[in-house]
């Protein structure tokens, strides 16, 4: 998996668990909603961590907890 599409199949699954949507997520963590739909849609080649970090934070959970899943871990990942 690269790692653009584990990075939106992570926040897609947080957002589901949570119940919030695109733009609740926009409001909370303050990235720009075209951002979010680019990151969500694997439309980026990157994502900074600092975008991440502000996610994190519209999701009310920590990096550490993004991270850890098994598919985000390095021998999962092709990048």
């Amino acid at each position: 998996m690269l790692l653009k599409d584990g990075v939106a199949k992570r926040i897609k699954a947080i957002m589901k668990e949570k119940g919030i949507t695109q733009y609740q997520l926009f409001k909370n963590s303050g990235v720009p909603q075209s951002t979010i739909s680019t990151i969500l849609n694997s439309e980026t080649k990157t994502v900074k961590l600092s975008t991440i970090y502000d996610i994190c934070c519209g999701l009310n959970i920590e990096l550490s907890e993004f991270f850890n899943i098994n598919y985000l871990k390095t021998e999962n990942l092709d990048d």
